[in-house]
């Protein structure tokens, strides 16, 4: 790729630099978890001509995830819908209103048949010919799936649209569902959250448009970039579990001192996200559940967010110690480092004995201030 080709793309990216360019295209290799040598690749599938298209429904929803495709800035909402890809059809985006939209998308669809990107928010009510969720005087259902035969790729965003989320939720009166459940066969790309992170929905988009395929994915079509770690592992409060300093009440001493909230209910033992990672929103620490001193309750864990009781404690899953040592006292908020990240990404430091330490002290701290079973 040429100056005058970057000095061209530039203008129409806030007139950024070059380099400054190019460092968002390494940026977001290192985000996939790609080597950094792809950042060259990227670039061509960001600067082409040929935009993508992207139909966007919308279900059983609270309109949350189009929220958090509004705060990342990097790339920001204008630069994602007028230079990445062409947004041409969404229900909160539209400029358009009824049977102009309608229109719109049908033109979009048809033009571009095994071309487009789906993406579906929100759950997909079945129960009784799906009468709960009608768009333009179709149910909800039937447009997803006539829909979907025609996409290139699917894209599942939030907890709703991945298995059902909190329009699933026991008793279900509605028959809610997940797209990847309703559409058995094809293959849909999950990327829970209540709202999930933005950034895993724009590295998904552009892995595709810069290797035109999927992302790897893990047993429940998760981008295993995002979601290939338990939050537990690189939590700002993990060394606080491995040392057994928990808070043990909203208020208590080790609630305002930072300590682990695995008593409280914190699901962040058996859930797999980054959010300790990249955090939320870009406003610095405390950006998310954990930060603000509430446990994490599991939304990106089909089975645990909206189907586990809220403080019920979680089912502690591969029991490691944490690459770091615990403090005396540590900041509340601050996510880890990136080399911490790495380091804990890695597995270093792994060993028996530790884990079996840590067993012990939840035992003691339970037996000491009468708290249940942590095992």
């Amino acid at each position: 790729m040429g100056h005058d080709n970057f000095d061209a793309i530039s203008k129409g990216l806030n007139n950024i630099s070059r380099r400054d360019f190019m460092k968002f295209c390494t940026v977001m290799a290192a985000s996939m978890g790609l080597p950094l040598a792809v950042a060259p690749q990227i670039a061509e599938a960001v600067t082409s001509p040929k935009r993508p298209p992207v139909i966007w429904l919308s279900g059983q929803g609270c309109t949350g995830c189009t929220e958090s495709l509004l705060r990342p800035t990097h790339p920001s909402l204008e630069h994602l819908i007028l230079d990445l890809i062409s947004l041409d059809y969404n229900e909160t985006l539209n400029v358009g209103a009824g049977h102009q939209a309608e229109e719109a998308m049908r033109r979009s669809i048809e033009a571009n048949i095994k071309q487009f990107i789906l993406v579906v928010e929100g759950a997909i009510p079945t129960r009784d010919g799906g009468v709960y969720c009608m768009v333009g005087g179709r149910p909800f259902m039937e447009i997803v799936r006539e829909t979907a035969d025609k996409a290139a790729a699917v894209i599942a965003i939030g907890s709703c649209a991945s298995w059902g989320g909190i329009a699933a939720a026991e008793p279900n009166p509605t028959g809610a569902t997940g797209a990847p459940e309703f559409l058995v066969g094809k293959p849909v790309v999950s990327i829970p959250g209540c709202p999930p992170n933005g950034y895993n929905f724009l590295s998904t988009v552009l892995h595709y448009l810069t290797f035109k395929k999927l992302p790897e994915l893990d047993a429940k079509g998760r981008p295993k970039f995002a979601y290939g770690r338990l939050i537990h592992e690189n939590c700002e409060r993990r060394p606080h579990f491995d040392a057994g300093r928990f808070a043990t009440q909203f208020g208590d001493d080790g609630h305002r001192q930072g300590f682990c909230l695995y008593k409280l209910g914190c699901k962040g033992p058996q859930t797999y996200a980054n959010c300790p990672s990249i955090l939320f929103n870009e406003v610095g620490g405390g950006a998310w559940p954990v930060g603000t001193g509430h446990p994490c309750f599991g939304c990106t864990e089909q089975g645990v967010g909206f189907a586990m009781p809220l403080h019920e404690q979680a089912d502690i899953r591969l029991i490691t110690p944490s690459a770091d040592h615990a403090p005396i006292s540590s900041e509340r908020g601050g996510g880890v480092s990136a080399t911490a990240a790495a380091l804990i990404g890695a597995g270093v430091g792994v060993a028996a004995g530790a884990a079996a330490m840590t067993a012990k002290s939840l035992a003691e701290a339970d037996k000491n201030d009468g708290g249940g079973d942590a095992s």
